[in-house]
């Protein structure tokens, strides 16, 4: 079979991310299939058709990596290009087209049903070499784990996390990676799937499932080797979070060190109690950007939340980063459930005491069918059970709306530049991208700190 793979993502906002998935994908399908990948951030349609002319795929996948940009202010569906580019491929391709991702996983049938694909495949990309095999011998890709239909029920059940091979077809001679390099020269990495926390907004454990499934640590080393051999300048661990298991981060970090991995790198880190060296062994093996997902900073909101952590111990993971001499940033998530004047104030309080760190202020959450935080929303009436969520619905709070969060943020905030509402907006953005012309690489959110 000729098969194409299209990332459609193009939002640079703060910065355009690898299409990491794809690569996995693309590892899980046999030999004998033809591949290629199309990645609408180094393409316009007029290239996109001619690809399309001269390759005459028989199976076309989609990447729904995100369904909206989750930002309340400013919020941006993706749907309807999704379903843009599923009518524009019909009218010109009599391949099959199948929709996957992270974003798809969490509504896939409605999402399905919204751009009009052939097949939907929920969860983990692997599956997608099983279902074009299925395909070309003729059987029935329903039997697969995850393949659903137009016809498959309303709320079709999870498949199981997968456990099988997990094959990174990273190639260098790809023209997309070059565009990542000259954008930033930046590319992803994994070190493992699955998120044992319990945060009651986040549908990360939906998508890949609440147990860790973790890749040999000399294998990530091999990988980032790899990764630094092709070009890139730095590479971003796209774990959840990447010390949610902590032996096994400390053993990834050491096998960077002993792998000689000379390029530096970032993740995100929850800032739970930590061993001493922990961050000076991470700074080590080239870490340089810890991105914390605090979400709040007043205990009544991190209880709400589900954090495994507190207050007390954000200090003490900020204080061992700085430390380390690592850069620090903190992400806050205002407005959830039991938010109020109070608890906005004693959170902005706390931030004031964080030094040497940029805090990035996202206000309203995000709600998500399948997580802790759409069950409360049920509950409290905020929706219903017919509410349509592939639109951008975000939680209320009783004791404070988004607009009166914002304004405390920003009077508190006055002209400081590290106190950022959201990702930074458009203009943010294209501060970055100059700054990558210019041949600073990495997210480069180091330059606002304070």
């Amino acid at each position: 079979m000729r098969i194409l793979l299209i990332s459609p993502n193009t939002l640079r906002e703060p910065y355009p991310v690898y299409p990491l998935g794809l690569d996995y994908v693309a590892g899980s399908v046999a030999a004998r299939h033809q591949v290629r990948i199309a990645d609408l951030n180094t393409m316009d349609l007029a290239d996109l058709a001619r690809l399309v002319a001269e390759f005459s795929p028989t199976l076309i996948g989609i990447s729904c990596r995100n369904i909206d940009n989750t930002e309340a202010a400013t919020s941006r569906s993706f749907i309807r290009e999704y379903q843009q580019l599923v009518s524009w491929l019909r009218a010109r391709s009599r391949a099959l087209v199948v929709c996957g991702g992270a974003g798809f996983t969490i509504m896939p049938r409605a999402i399905l049903a919204a751009v009009g694909a052939d097949l939907g495949l929920v969860g983990e990309g692997e599956r997608f070499g099983l279902l074009a095999d299925a395909l070309d011998q003729e059987q029935d890709p329903c039997l697969i784990p995850g393949v659903i239909t137009p016809d498959s029920p309303a709320a079709p059940p999870l498949p199981p996390p997968w456990t099988g091979p997990q094959r990174r077809d990273f190639r260098d001679d790809a023209a997309h990676k070059r565009f990542y390099l000259e954008h930033g020269g930046m590319l992803s990495l994994q070190s493992k799937r699955g998120c044992s926390f319990r945060c009651i907004y986040c549908p990360y454990p939906r998508i890949e499932g609440r147990q860790h499934r973790l890749i040999d640590p000399e294998e990530v080393a091999r990988m980032a080797l790899k990764l630094e051999a092709a070009g890139a300048s730095y590479f971003f661990i796209t774990d959840s979070a990447f010390n949610s298991d902590v032996p096994h981060s400390l053993a990834v970090a050491r096998a960077f060190t002993a792998a000689g991995v000379s390029i530096p790198w970032g993740a995100f880190f929850a800032p739970v109690k930590l061993p001493p060296e922990y961050f000076s062994t991470m700074a080590e093996a080239g870490l340089r950007h810890v991105e914390f997902g605090t979400e709040a900073l007043a205990d009544p909101m991190l209880e709400s939340y589900r954090k495994p952590f507190r207050v007390r111990e954000v200090f003490t993971a900020h204080r061992q980063a700085l430390e380390a001499g690592l850069h620090t940033a903190h992400y806050l998530l205002l407005g959830g459930p039991g938010e109020s004047r109070a608890t906005v104030s004693a959170t902005l309080e706390q931030m004031e005491r964080l030094t040497r760190t940029v805090l990035f202020c996202f206000i309203g959450i995000r709600v998500y069918p399948g997580t802790g935080l759409y069950r409360i929303a049920l509950e409290q009436g905020r929706i219903g059970p017919d509410t349509d969520l592939l639109k951008p619905v975000f939680y209320q709070a009783e004791g404070i709306d988004q607009a009166g969060i914002e304004a405390m943020v920003r009077e508190r905030a006055g002209q400081r530049i590290n106190w950022v509402v959201g990702s930074g907006g458009s203009g943010g953005a294209d501060t970055v991208r100059k700054l990558h012309q210019r041949g600073y690489s990495g997210p480069l959110w180091e330059f606002l700190i304070r």
